[in-house]
């Protein structure tokens, strides 16, 4: 038997599966299927809408269709005659995706449905390939295994909703996520994980844990940061505020809105006007909600002259910025249409770009592994220069930004990998991919080289020689949104914080009422610590409520609070704390002024191994059991 590729196999089964729904529902009609990371999808429209409790029944006709070792069988026909038998079945998205086709050629298809297996890349088909598998035939490039037999292990496992083209206008499709692998041992696997996935979810966690709130009054995809969040995105702006402000970046404040004519300046509104939400109409002038802060940031390097001395320049900012996003591509705070960035745009000569580029990476590296991110890569995206309706039409500009970021990349060592037709309109661009604990993937942080933005606005400085030269501007967000990197970190740590980003570090839990002025007064010992990043006192909360001792540790437990401190009669009397983990892990009985030093570490360190490591050299040594003595 030959050995195909697991992608194909994945496509394969995506057939299958589209054959069984035809056998099951005769009248449905398909949209999309190709391959995806793990597996596959298909839309489609039923004539009634499908619950979780088909998907067997669809498993169970695959499985038929796979030991009937069915052919796949290739064939080529013309546009108009494929067009034909597709009305014929009722199949009205294929007719239309063939009409897009005749008239735009694939790319078109790609851009307006994702998928990438319909055809060869090029512009006005008239000719296309179709596959049958039994009485199923679909419009493909392929290619597929021989056999339905060939297809692996699969599992429907997802049912979720996609509109036709993704325009929340047309029809909405249901779509079904199968899992696909050579073996059910692998499929088992992927099972395994997706579970823990799902209960990492940083949607359930983040309700949860009281971190953000989505309220349809306020808006889809307009998050509310809660108490308990809004601790995290202020460690985590510290956190930037501190690196940068380290490695020379000066912070500014821009507006949320600007006139057009600064985004006609920028290139947005040619380029970027479907991201972007419609004007505001004030005194008879178009404002609009910003998509980026660059534009303002280009404003700030202007506000004086600058001389080669000056440079690099390099102005920071948590900016909000504001995007549109169909309403089905929005996920928590995953995907959102507001969020705030960790923004920073360098101005440099030529000659310190490269620099520049490698010390932005490095940045990015030193953050991800503070974290504890170790699987990381970067994607340098290239332009496609034949859609110059996409792309600033600059060839030999394209080519040396491209040279300056492949070296810059290079001499960092971090792995990397590229990508055609993902850059930004205004030049090439890295985005930092990092995998959680849980092996999902994201796409957390951009970094850019522009080289359009001296142009349009006139970003100049003086040189030695006494004339005036363009700037290279290096657009960076290390941390990418506070939303996106929130989302991430849940996920990632599944809701158990280090110590230093956790809303609340410690739950203080009195044995009995008599031990709650010792509480209090513990309490207000650890509120006063000035801590290493200049706040003021750890984040401390004490259970007042009447329930049993062990009923409070859980219930600390459960609310993922890292630090648990048992206060009792020994404790009082020794001025002192008993010291237990989330893990429920004890450490035994600690003196404050002991115990604070540690936390102070730890905080300061961004280490929570020095909590475990320094208090359990606190414990006594358990004595060795004496040998007896020989007969």
């Amino acid at each position: 038997m030959a050995e195909f590729p697991v992608e194909m196999k994945r496509h394969s089964a995506a057939h299958v599966m589209a054959a069984a729904i035809q056998e099951l529902w005769p009248t449905a009609k398909f949209g999309v299927g190709p391959a995806i990371e793990n597996g596959f999808y298909y839309d489609v429209l039923f004539p009634e809408p499908i619950g979780l409790e088909d998907l067997a029944k669809i498993e169970k006709v695959m499985r038929k269709i796979r030991t009937q070792k069915k052919p796949f069988v290739r064939s080529t026909v013309k546009t108009e005659d494929a067009i034909g038998l597709m009305k014929n079945a009722h199949q009205d998205f294929k007719v239309e995706l063939l009409g897009l086709l005749r008239e735009r050629g694939s790319t078109a298809v790609v851009e307006e449905t994702g998928d990438t297996s319909v055809t060869d890349d090029k512009a006005g088909v008239d000719e296309v390939s179709l596959y049958q598998l039994g009485d199923f035939v679909d419009l493909c490039r392929g290619p597929h295994v021989d056999f339905s037999s060939e297809v692996g292990a699969f599992k429907l496992h997802r049912l979720s909703g996609a509109y036709w083209r993704g325009n929340e206008k047309n029809p909405q499709l249901q779509r079904i996520y199968g899992l696909a692998y050579p073996t059910e041992l692998e499929v088992n696997a992927e099972v395994q994980r997706l579970e823990l996935v799902k209960l990492r979810d940083h949607r359930k966690l983040g309700k949860e844990m009281e971190i953000f709130h989505i309220s349809p009054e306020v808006g889809g995809g307009l998050p509310l940061w809660l108490p308990n969040g809004t601790v995290v995105r202020d460690e985590l702006e510290f956190l930037a505020r501190d690196e940068e402000r380290k490695a020379g970046y000066q912070r500014v404040v821009t507006p949320h809105i600007a006139h057009e004519k600064l985004y006609y300046q920028s290139g947005h509104l040619p380029y970027y006007k479907a991201d972007m939400y419609a004007p505001m109409v004030i005194e008879e002038n178009n404002y609009y909600l910003r998509p980026m802060n660059c534009p303002h940031h280009h404003h700030v390097y202007l506000s004086k002259p600058r001389s080669y001395r000056d440079l690099p320049v390099r102005l920071a900012e948590y900016g909000q910025v504001y995007r549109y996003e169909g309403s089905g591509m929005l996920s928590g705070i995953m995907r959102t249409r507001g969020f705030c960035q960790n923004d920073a745009h360098i101005y440099c000569r030529y000659d310190q770009a490269e620099q520049e580029f490698i010390d932005v990476m490095n940045m990015h590296a030193k953050y991800y592994r503070m974290f504890g991110i170790d699987d990381f890569y970067m994607r340098l995206s290239l332009p496609d220069l034949t859609k110059l309706g996409k792309y600033i039409d600059a060839p030999e500009k394209w080519l040396a930004a491209l040279d300056i970021i492949r070296a810059a990349m290079q001499k960092t060592g971090l792995p990397y990998r590229e990508a055609k037709g993902e850059a930004a309109f205004y030049g090439p661009k890295i985005d930092f991919i990092i995998k959680s604990a849980i092996g999902t993937e994201n796409a957390i942080s951009t970094n850019q080289l522009d080289f359009l933005a001296s142009e349009r606005f006139n970003l100049n400085y003086a040189g030695a020689d006494g004339l005036e030269h363009p700037v290279y501007v290096i657009h960076r967000a290390p941390l990418g949104s506070h939303e996106r990197f929130v989302a991430f970190l849940i996920e990632h740590y599944g809701g158990n914080f280090p110590v230093w980003l956790a809303p609340v570090q410690i739950m203080i839990i009195p044995i009995s009422d008599r031990h709650f002025d010792y509480a209090n007064k513990v309490q207000a010992t650890l509120n006063q610590e000035r801590l290493f990043n200049g706040s003021l006192g750890f984040r401390v909360a004490v259970d007042t409520t009447n329930e049993r001792m062990q009923k409070k540790v859980r219930s600390a437990s459960v609310s993922k609070i890292p630090l648990i401190l048992v206060l009792g009669d020994n404790e009082e009397q020794a001025g002192s704390a008993s010291v237990r983990l989330h893990s429920g892990r004890e450490l035994g009985q600690v003196p404050l002024p002991q115990l604070i030093e540690i936390l102070r570490q730890a905080i300061d360190t961004k280490d929570d191994k020095v909590i475990e490591s320094r208090l359990g050299a606190l414990k006594p040594p358990v004595a060795e059991a004496q040998n007896p003595p020989e007969a």
